[in-house]
């Protein structure tokens, strides 16, 4: 429990120390923002501060912060570490510039940003990736949502329909209307819950492995049947709550309701480091149910004997059930379905917005929403009708969400880093990041048994091969991009 008291420490003054210096490195000003520039009623519109942060939270957060961080939790005590510094020093500073720069560029989508400092083939291959991996996570959070409250009455089909009916209504409404109303309550919910959680924690103090105790791979010492790797599936693993691609795609969402520059560190840098602390208690939480002494939280609850193997979800509802008691259910029930609904409409959203951006198509009437919504639509429900489909359609199509996911943080950690070095600021800020996340995915890639699965003697040469060609390749774009300039002064 001690290294989970200075992980939280350090995570919060992350925000105060870090964040200060991020913020200072981008300089915000006084400019007006695309809220008062383009405002539509629809998109475009400024809100309070508190609204864009809940709304922006729960937009990031979804399950993954929960179910990742449990996951996670089974490598050991090597989650704690990944946790605090992915979030400071990748995660955060990925969500504050992919967010500025979304905001000083008009609120346009991460395509556009992309495009912007990458070109316009690396523009439409991140569009293409962008709308798959949103339409996935679209499809993906409407199944297991509706089976969960098929356990409570009604059946899957009739959830499927209201919730798909909720995503249509959603994706289609101005962002003041359910999005803003109704995600800060959601959000506030995901919050309490940690908190209180938090509590319980601290009364129980369990005995856990800490740090110091080594951060070897502690899941091969307690199951035969463990193959992962901590490098890189640990990294792929936990993304929510340490670095996450997905949030680039989230952002620009609300950098169309900021008001003002400054507000940009509470909200975009605020919310991961909050998505952090979630996904440290749940890890904590993880290490509890997994690892605790003198015996693991499992055996100490009666109705749960299934022990390493135990899925995330239900980790959730056992803890929740035994430690806050009726309330408790009340809260797992709105962290496991609401949480990826709204997850999942936001995904869909931001799939409207960034095909409209790419066919410049203004989304002020319904009837262009209308236009773009329907394919997407469309394509979600096959998806959605593939998975139901097949036993493990859930199980094949998230494991590409999570490569999917932390490739689109390496497209966005290479754009913000050519920013900072065109602008003449310290890039090594976000280049050691994305420098080590395309190893990160690159390794995933090659040896993990839901991709290439190559021997390992193979793919890790290869991931190490692709760390050293990324940075060859920035240092002779470096080298070019300066001859120009000096060329033209």
């Amino acid at each position: 429990m001690i290294s989970f008291v200075v992980s939280l420490v350090a995570l919060l003054l992350g925000y105060f120390i870090y964040g200060r210096f991020v913020e200072r490195l981008f300089g915000p000003d006084d400019r007006v923002t695309p809220a008062q520039s383009k405002a539509d009623g629809v998109d475009f519109m400024a809100l309070p501060t508190w609204r864009i942060y809940m709304i922006q939270f729960l937009n990031i957060a979804g399950t993954g912060p929960i179910f990742g961080a449990i996951m996670g939790a089974k490598f050991g005590p090597a989650s704690y570490v990944w946790i605090v510094l992915g979030c400071i020093f990748a995660g955060a500073v990925h969500d504050y510039l992919g967010g500025m720069l979304s905001l000083r560029h008009g609120g346009i989508g991460l395509p556009e940003i992309i495009g912007k400092y990458l070109g316009k083939a690396s523009k439409d291959l991140l569009l293409f990736f962008s709308l798959v991996l949103m339409v996935l996570v679209g499809a993906v959070f409407v199944y297991s949502p509706a089976l969960i409250l098929d356990d409570f009455c009604g059946t899957t089909m009739m959830w499927i329909i209201i919730i798909f009916a909720y995503y249509a209504i959603a994706t289609l409404l101005p962002v003041k209307g359910i999005i803003g109303h109704v995600y800060p309550l959601f959000a506030l919910s995901m919050l309490f819950m940690a908190v209180a959680l938090l509590a319980v924690l601290l009364f129980k103090w369990p005995s856990l492995p800490e740090v110091w105790d080594g951060l070897g791979n502690k899941a091969m010492t307690v199951s035969a049947d463990w193959k992962d790797q901590i490098f890189p599936c640990m990294f792929v693993t936990i993304s929510c709550g340490a670095v996450s691609g997905f949030h680039a795609t989230q952002s620009p969402l609300m950098a169309r309701c900021l008001k003002n520059e400054h507000l940009g560190r509470p909200v975009f840098y605020g919310a991961m480091i909050t998505e952090g602390v979630i996904a440290l208690i749940w890890a904590t939480i993880g290490a509890y149910f997994f690892y605790a002494e003198p015996h693991p939280g499992y055996e100490e609850v009666s109705i749960a004997n299934d022990g390493f193997l135990t899925a995330a979800p239900k980790v959730v509802n056992i803890i929740c059930n035994e430690w806050l008691g009726v309330g408790g259910a009340v809260l797992a029930l709105l962290g496991i379905v609401a949480a990826p609904i709204t997850t999942g409409d936001t995904a869909l959203r931001s799939a409207r917005l960034m095909v409209a951006d790419f066919l410049k198509m203004p989304q002020k009437s319904i009837r262009t929403r209308l236009l773009i919504s329907i394919p997407l639509f469309l394509v979600s429900l096959s998806m959605l009708y593939w998975q139901i489909e097949n036993p493990d359609g859930f199980a094949v199509i998230w494991q590409y969400v999570g490569l999917m996911t932390q490739t689109l943080a390496v497209f966005t950690l290479w754009a913000v880093t050519v920013y900072l070095f065109r602008e003449g600021k310290a890039y090594i800020v976000t280049l050691i990041p994305a420098l080590f996340m395309t190893t990160v995915c690159f390794t995933y890639l090659f040896v993990s048994k839901q991709a290439l699965s190559l021997p390992e003697f193979v793919g890790y040469p290869l991931g190490l091969l692709s760390f050293v060609v990324s940075l060859v390749w920035f240092l002779l774009w470096r080298r070019r991009t300066m001859k120009k300039d000096n060329l033209k002064s």
